[in-house]
């Protein structure tokens, strides 16, 4: 019986990670696959965090394709978009990221805590990641996308009907995302690069 997990098309255990650098393509469509994620929690309220996400893949996605060579891995494309004017697609990465950090967190509690619904274990989430970054315009919506995430069992049982395997794939993929943003974030700070994004 396939899972949410067997039909990604890449999950972040796929990302290519060389010498700490991370391939831009394959982050790509795990990050797309990620999106999918939120179709999950089946409620409207998501869909600001999807647009959010989806927009700036694309502006990722803009970038690796007018300069496939400059932008392979993601620390590539920040250098590259360094010494320029425009930093679009740095910025795209750097909210991706935060937006990654919020799933990977919000997943992270919610494996951690199995007595926790997923509105308590994503506000938590939440608090601790994405909300510095939110105005008082936005936290609001996210305040009342988080209220309004299924109960655990249901999510649970929409990631797939074997849940030892769900499980599993759930906690390799977790891994695997969590040392990506991890990897990205230091990058980042290493050289001040989302200064003004």
């Amino acid at each position: 019986m396939s899972t949410f997990f067997d039909e990604m098309k890449k999950s972040f255990v796929d990302v290519k990670v060389v010498d700490n650098k991370i391939d831009t393509a394959t982050f790509l469509e795990a990050s797309e696959s990620l999106v999918k994620l939120f179709d999950l929690l089946g409620s409207s309220a998501f869909a600001v965090v999807q647009k959010d996400m989806t927009g700036n893949i694309s502006k990722i996605r803009t970038k690796l394709l007018s300069d496939p060579v400059g932008s392979g891995t993601l620390q590539d494309l920040v250098l590259s978009e360094a010494n320029t004017k425009t930093k679009t697609a740095t910025q795209g990465l750097l909210w991706l990221s935060r937006g990654l950090q919020f799933t990977a967190q919000s997943m992270r509690e919610t494996v951690e805590r199995p007595g926790d619904e997923l509105a308590s274990t994503f506000t938590s989430a939440y608090g601790k990641t994405l909300s510095q970054y939110h105005s008082m315009l936005i936290k609001p919506v996210f305040k009342l996308a988080m209220k309004a995430c299924p109960y655990r069992k249901d999510f649970f049982e929409k990631l797939g009907a074997d849940q030892e395997k769900v499980n599993k794939q759930l906690s390799e993929w977790l891994e695997a995302l969590e040392h990506i943003v991890k990897i990205i974030f230091d990058f980042f700070a290493s050289g001040n690069y989302g200064k003004g994004l």
